[in-house]
């Protein structure tokens, strides 16, 4: 799949950003259910990356994206874990000794004491359903399967209409992978695969992501991607069941939320970081944030410093 998307998976949960190694292994303890886990890294003083995290009925779906070696040691969790690498490498180690496998992604079975080594610069998706397959059956077919399972759902993360909309990408890519693994029958034949999007969408989508100064103006978007109004609008509704405004919109959104989730002062500035994305009614720009994020900007700010509370009392706890 080209994965046309420059941005780190599930942007739209982005939990920690610019983060170090105390705030990281709270907050994958928390998610993960798995006290005892530690993170070791290979440069322990600066930033690991971001993290990025969707709960739902049917579990956990997480992305992380990491700028330097790690090691998470220690874990043995009471779910099954699927770790999907979307950009470089990871390795499971039970026991000391390296996993043997061909699939594309790792498992992690309950119960299973473990280590998982990522390299630098890359980005995993785990997968962590709440409701366990009685067994679980790997085969060249469920790997397949799984994976395009995946690529499907990061495809739609791409483009989420809303938190409704999310919920339920994630509530179909985890009971597809349950069942998938579980063997059940007509699951591992799906082979629709992720649509490859149009060489002048991507024009329209990367002026709308990188140009955080542009101001929407559909008539200058279409000349830029080289295709009328009509055909564009038409094009990016196709592609992506979006329109090239609320795509406009989210990227926007999407940005404040960065700055929220980045932000180390006594008081967040919410409003202006609004104003700066060209939010002008307060009130509406909070509407538009809990229905795209599923949360008020003042809970994305809680939850770090939940994490960050967290570390400083860990000291006087040990």
């Amino acid at each position: 799949m080209q994965n046309f998307i420059a941005n780190p998976e599930l942007e739209s949960y982005l939990r920690l950003n610019r983060a170090a190694c105390g705030e990281w292994t709270l907050a994958l303890q928390d998610l993960l259910g798995c006290s005892g886990l530690a993170c070791d890294l290979s440069r322990p003083k600066e930033e690991v990356g971001s993290l990025s995290a969707l709960g739902v009925g049917g579990g956990l779906v997480a992305a992380l994206s990491v700028r330097q070696g790690l090691e998470l040691q220690h874990c043995r969790l009471e779910s099954v874990l699927l770790v999907f690498p979307v950009q470089g490498h990871c390795e499971l180690l039970s026991d000391g000794a390296a996993a043997n496998t061909l699939l594309p992604f790792q498992l992690i079975l309950p119960g299973q004491t473990f280590s998982l080594r990522v390299t630098a610069e890359s980005r995993l998706l785990l997968l962590m359903p709440a409701e366990q397959p009685q067994a679980v059956q790997l085969a060249a077919a469920t790997s397949e399967a799984i994976t395009l399972s995946i690529q499907r759902f990061l495809y739609q993360a791409g483009f989420l209409q809303d938190h409704h909309q999310g919920c339920q990408a994630a509530e179909t890519v985890l009971r597809e992978v349950r069942e998938i693994l579980a063997g059940s029958s007509g699951v591992t034949k799906v082979t629709e695969a992720v649509p490859e999007p149009d060489r002048r969408l991507l024009k329209a989508i990367s002026k709308m992501r990188t140009e955080p100064d542009w101001q929407f103006d559909l008539q200058e978007l279409s000349s830029h991607a080289g295709v009328s109004e009509r055909n564009l609008y038409y094009l990016m509704k196709r592609q992506t069941g979006m329109t090239p405004y609320r795509y406009y919109q989210r990227c926007r959104l999407i940005r404040v939320r960065r700055r929220l989730v980045d932000c180390q002062c006594a008081v967040p500035h919410i409003s202006r970081y609004a104003g700066d994305e060209g939010f002008s009614h307060f009130g509406r720009f909070a509407a538009l944030y809990r229905e795209h994020f599923g949360e008020l900007p003042s809970e994305t700010v809680q939850w770090r410093r939940r994490l960050q509370a967290q570390e400083l009392l860990a000291p006087a706890l040990s």
